[in-house]
This record gives structure tokens, C-alpha cells and sequence, in this order.
């Protein structure tokens, strides 16, 4: 890379572009996330609005769209705090959200994010086989439309091609996203119950072009360890539950099984999920403890000592300081949530409870950017269980409270029941924050490694990008509270209840910190999933060291954890890549290497664009949801449109035999 393309990486326009662009996404990521549950990934659209924007200045390059969208995702992952700030207002604590206190945790919790995945990189990003779905995608977003500008019209052959194969997967993902999100004439699932016996088989798949792509780009192994869970949940543990459950009066045999999974099975992959955690970071150890002491330990100003850029991570002297200041700033704002809400405590006392309190956020927090970041090179970031984090987060910071309040006679009212929710609740915000932002960022560095980005630049950027975010969170929140208001909880007398946001995670998770802290929480699910992830990993192990596969343990947790819609799609993606990966190597070895060298292109592309047209309708739906306040604004037709699931399978089908037979055309 030249001198003078490096220099033009970091640009003051590009800052801004990506602060304009962070705020719009922010907006619509905390709405969408509020009122179904779900937010986006907003990489990959930024990288194709950057684009659009700087195309028009001739200095711009890649690199500069590279940063762009590094800095504008933040707004995809840090909105994940709403999974469970809104408790604090369901409890009667807050009655809004002080901007200050919102804004900092989120702040000080992304900035803490970004550091932790520095010594990351290296391990899992350069010499790891991880896929990283949307990070690759987006780079090769980045590439051909790079390529397509700068190449002439009477040589641009090969990056047209690739235009064309881009644009394909693009269109129809866009295509599918109208007709199922915006007109409803496709459903976006399929959910069948098979009566057996006493109980009900449940078989779903969602219609998701992205989440196909995503199946695709993960492989094999890690497909079919989805599918294990899947099998466990669903075959298994759900119909145990249910043939030994009293349904309520009236209430179907698959309303109770999808009850039961809610509040029972899916705490059985939140404990494969967080044993797997663990095990990863235990694995990772010794490569990370390596990559810190690589880390140079301060900026070099000399060109000569600076060696390659495309490897230069933030020194370590940067990362001290930065550090220091985000923890400092977090035990400030801890210090004052407890100041306000347990004024009997001395000071010393007050002082010392915010000190563990950002003590446990720090360490857990490492531990979770390295789990998140697995997950996210596993199976992107947009079906990474962030809010299965949430849940062992708040665990383990509610059996650590009530440890306290055991051991130390001096918060013994303070750090038990509704004050002791609020406060496991405060800090599980900051932690995750610190867990999305490892997300998003892994994706980014496996983006910018692709197209020769330099990494300190992307790291900086990034954290701009959860500065600006989280300014924006706060109003937003206060905005749509005071606007619809949250399921249990209205700002004002009057207001229709049926037009509040859901905010399920946040419920779910006030829902488990009470428990522990009043003893009814079921604990029997969460340890049978941590005996199951330690088989699991065995299995693992044992299959890697025979050379007969993998079989990743943090999969099989997803596969549990995950709603059927997302895990069924994301195998039918790796059972597509499989069938596809041998037809390439069997045409290959007639039709020679560079054809096959060019399928795999294709499939890659073609994958990209699938990530890409979703991502984008997806923003524009969210946008028009958002100004219009109906569910569904441009719906023609009811939600009782009979034909609109088997519409949806028959179009979902032909996108993956159109996809078959794309990457395979000669």
C-alpha cells in the first residue's frame, strides 16, 4: 500500500460520515430492538452508504470507506445496552434515563470493549480459520466496489463479473426483505408442530437470505453442531418437559412446549454457551498472554520502526491510559448509582461496593470479548446470543451480590432484594456493552486484515464511534419510552398498553435477577447445560485429535439457545456450502483450478450480497416503522394471509437453488 493511500485512511470527512451515520443507526437499532427484540447489523450497510457518499470526492479510496464503516457499527452492537436498561424502569427505579449515567456506562462499557479485543486479533482474526460471515462480507463489499470504480470500461471484465454476482445476491435478499418484512405477502418462517403421543415436535426455519449466507460462510462442522442442538432441544429436552408439565386451562400442547423452552430449555444452552465460554478463553490463554507482550509499548514516530501497518494494533501505552480513564469514568458513575439509590451506606462502604462492582465488570468482561468474539467468527454478529451473555452475566453478578451480602454484614440491606436487582442490572448494562462491541469489532478487524487496513486506526475510529453512540442512546430511549412506553411499564396514565414496546429482553432479564435474589429461580436446566457442554467439549476434543472433524461446543449451545427460525437456516447455509464445496471439487478436476478458484469466488460474493440486500432493507424498514409507529406500515395483507408461509418456503427454495446453480455456471 502507498504512503499517500495510507495517509488518506484516517480522514476528518470520514469521522464525520461515520458520526452522521452512527446516529441514524443508533435511532433505528434501539427502536427495532425495543419492539421485537432484534437489532441489526449495521457494518455492512454503512460500508455500502460510505461508499455511495465518498464516491463522489477522487481522493476517496478504500481504506477510508474501511474506517467508515468500522466507526458507524458501533451503532449496531452498542444499542444492545436496551436488552436490559429498560428493567431499571420496570423495577420503579428510574422513571427515565438520566442522560449522564446512560451515556457514560455505555461509553466507558464500548470503549472497554474495543480494548479487550486488541490482544485479540492476532489470535483470533489472523491465525485463526474462524469465518467471520459479515466481516468477509463486507470486505468483499468494500473490494468490488473499489474495483468497479477504478477499473476502465474496456478492462473492468473480472470486477463487472464480480459486480454482477454481488448485485445478484444483493437484489434478491432486498427482494425477499420487501415482499416478506415490508408487504407480508412471504412469511419469513415456516413453524410446524407434529403431534407425538402427549407432546409436539416443533420443526421451523426461518426465510432468511443473511442467515443462509451466514450458514454458508461458517461451514460444515460448525452447521452441524447447530443442528445437534437444535435435535437436543427440540427432540429431546422440550417434549421431556412438556409430557411432564400441566398445561393451563385451555392452553395448547405447543404453547406450552414454546413456554417451557423460554423459561426452562433455553437456560439449558445458556449453560452449554457459558461452559464453552470458558473453555475458549482457557484455549486462548496462552496465545493471548503472547499476543499483549507483542504489543509495541508505545507509538513510534519513525516510519523505519514502525515496520507493516496493516499489523499495528494501538500500543499498549495508549491502551493503559485509555483503559484507565474508561474504568475510572465507570467507577465514578457506579459510585453515584449507589450514592442515589443506598444513601445508608458510609462512604467507605459506598466506595468499596463500586469498587468490586467495576472490578467484577472488568474481568467478566474480558471473559466475554473473548467468548463474543468466538461466537461472532462463528456465526457472525447479527446471531450471536448477546442476550445469552446477558444471562450469565446476571447469574454470576446476582450470586455475587448475595455472596456479599453474606460475608459482609455492612451491605447487608443495601445489596439484597430490589436494590441488589438494580444494581446487578446497572452493572450487566456495561457489561453488555463490553460484549457487543467485542463482537462488532472482531468482524472490523477481519475486514480491515482483508483489504490491508491498519488496525490502531480502526480500533481509534471505533471508539469515536461508541462516543457518538452513546450520546445518541439516551434521548432515543427517553423518547420512545415516553412515546409508547414499555410492557409493564407507562409513563403516563391513559396510554394504551397494547402499543407498548415489548422489550422481552429486559423483562427476561429482571425476571432471572429477581429470582435469584428471592430463591425461586429453576437452577436444575442451567447445571444440566453445563454437564452437557463439558460432554460436548469432550466430543470436540476427541474428534479433532482423531482428524475425524470438530463438533464446536459454542455451536451446539447456539443450536439450544437460538429460536429454531434461526438455527435450522443457519444448517440448511452449511448443508448448502458442503454440497456446493464437493460439486466445486468434482466439476474442478475436469474443468481446471481456475474455475474452480473462480466458483468459490462466486459463492463468496454471491453470500455477500445475500448479507448485504437484508441488511439494507432491513435499515429501511426499521426507518419506516420508526416514522410511521405501525408494526407493519406497508403490509397489503393480513396477518391471517393463510398462503404466505408456503410462499415463503417455495421462494426461500428457489433462492438456494438459484444459488446452487449461480456458482456453478461456467
Amino acid at each position: 500500500m502507498e504512503k499517500n493511500t495510507l495517509s488518506r485512511e484516517f480522514t476528518v470527512r470520514g469521522v464525520l460520515l461515520g458520526a452522521l451515520i452512527t446516529l441514524a443507526f443508533t435511532a433505528a437499532n434501539v427502536y427495532l430492538g425495543l419492539k421485537v427484540g432484534l437489532t441489526f447489523a449495521s457494518a455492512i450497510p454503512a460500508a455500502v452508504i460510505s461508499m455511495a457518499l465518498l464516491y463522489r470526492f477522487k481522493d476517496s479510496n478504500l481504506l477510508e470507506n474501511n474506517l467508515v464503516q468500522t466507526q458507524a457499527s458501533a451503532a449496531g452492537t452498542l444499542s444492545s445496552v436496551i436488552f436490559v436498561l429498560p428493567a431499571l424502569l420496570m423495577l420503579g427505579l428510574w422513571t427515565g434515563f438520566p442522560f449522564w449515567q446512560t451515556a457514560l456506562i455505555c461509553a466507558a462499557g464500548g470503549t472497554l470493549g474495543v480494548l479487550y479485543t486488541v490482544p485479540l486479533r492476532r489470535v483470533m482474526v489472523v491465525q485463526s480459520d474462524l469465518p467471520y460471515p459479515e466481516g468477509v462480507a463486507a470486505a468483499e463489499v468494500l473490494r468490488v466496489g473499489e474495483s468497479q470504480r477504478h477499473q476502465s470500461d474496456a478492462s473492468a471484465g473480472a470486477p463487472r463479473s464480480g459486480l454482477r454476482d454481488l448485485g445478484w445476491g444483493a437484489g434478491l435478499a432486498a427482494l425477499f426483505g420487501f415482499l416478506s418484512g415490508g408487504l407480508r405477502v412471504l412469511g419469513d418462517a415456516i413453524n410446524l408442530w407434529i403431534p407425538v403421543g402427549g407432546v409436539a415436535l416443533r420443526v421451523a426455519a426461518g426465510f432468511s437470505p443473511a442467515l443462509l449466507a451466514a450458514g454458508y460462510l461458517m461451514g460444515a462442522a460448525a452447521g452441524v453442531a447447530v443442528l445437534v442442538g437444535l435435535v437436543l432441544c427440540w427432540g429431546v429436552v422440550v417434549p421431556w418437559l412438556t409430557a411432564h408439565a400441566t398445561p393451563a386451562a385451555g392452553q395448547a400442547v405447543s404453547d406450552l412446549a414454546s413456554q417451557l423452552w423460554s423459561g426452562k430449555a433455553r437456560f439449558l444452552g445458556a449453560g452449554v454457551i457459558g461452559i464453552s465460554a470458558l473453555w475458549t478463553v482457557g484455549t486462548l490463554a496462552g496465545p493471548i498472554v503472547q499476543a499483549i507482550r507483542r504489543q509495541p509499548a508505545r507509538a513510534s514516530g519513525s516510519s523505519a520502526a514502525a515496520g507493516d501497518e496493516t499489523d499495528k494494533d494501538m500500543p499498549r501505552s495508549w491502551m493503559l491510559l485509555i483503559g484507565l480513564a474508561a474504568l475510572a469514568v465507570l467507577f465514578l458513575v457506579v459510585n453515584g448509582f449507589v450514592h442515589e439509590h443506598m444513601p445508608e451506606l458510609s462512604d467507605a462502604a459506598r466506595y468499596g461496593l463500586a469498587a468490586l462492582c467495576v472490578l467484577f465488570a472488568a474481568v467478566f468482561g474480558f471473559l466475554v470479548a473473548a467468548a463474543c468474539g468466538y461466537m461472532a467468527g462463528l456465526v457472525g454478529s447479527s446471531a450471536s446470543p448477546i442476550s445469552g451473555i446477558g444471562i450469565i452475566a446476571t447469574i454470576l453478578m446476582a450470586l455475587s451480590l448475595l455472596a456479599l451480602h453474606a460475608l459482609v454484614p455492612a451491605f447487608a440491606d443495601s445489596v439484597s432484594g430490589q436494590l441488589g436487582v438494580a444494581l446487578v442490572l446497572f452493572m450487566v448494562s456495561v457489561i453488555l456493552a463490553m460484549a457487543s462491541i467485542s463482537n462488532d469489532n472482531l468482524q472490523d478487524l477481519k475486514t480491515g486484515y482483508l483489504v490491508g487496513a491498519t488496525p490502531w486506526r480502526q480500533q481509534v475510529v471505533l471508539i469515536i464511534g461508541c462516543l457518538v453512540g452513546a450520546a445518541v442512546i439516551p434521548p432515543v430511549l427517553d423518547l420512545l419510552y415516553n412515546a409508547y412506553g414499555f410492557a409493564g411499564s407507562l409513563p403516563r396514565e391513559g396510554m394504551d398498553p397494547g402499543q407498548a414496546l415489548a422489550a422481552p429482553q429486559a423483562t427476561l432479564m429482571k425476571q432471572i435477577a429477581s429470582g435469584i435474589f428471592s430463591g425461586s429461580l429453576d437452577w436444575t436446566m442451567l447445571g444440566l447445560g453445563v454437564a452437557v457442554g463439558v460432554v460436548v467439549i469432550v466430543l470436540d476434543v476427541v474428534l479433532r485429535k482423531a482428524g475425524k472433524g470438530a463438533l464446536p461446543p459454542l455451536a451446539v449451545g447456539l443450536g439450544i439457545y437460538l429460536p429454531p427460525t434461526i438455527g435450522l437456516t443457519l444448517t440448511v447455509g452449511a448443508v448448502l456450502g458442503f454440497f456446493l464445496q464437493r460439486a466445486i471439487k468434482a466439476h474442478g478436476q475436469r474443468a481446471g483450478k481456475d474455475w474452480a478458484a473462480a466458483a468459490e469466488e462466486r459463492g463468496l460474493l454471491l453470500a455477500s450480497g445475500l448479507i448485504v440486500g437484508e441488511s439494507l432493507m432491513g435499515l429501511i424498514i426499521a426507518a419506516l416503522i420508526g416514522f410511521s409507529g405501525k408494526d407493519a406500515p406497508l403490509a397489503i395483507v393480513g396477518a391471517d394471509f393463510a398462503p404466505a408461509m408456503w410462499l415463503g418456503l417455495l421462494c426461500f427454495a428457489a433462492l438456494c437453488a438459484f444459488f446452487y446453480k449461480r456458482v456453478l455456471s461456467r
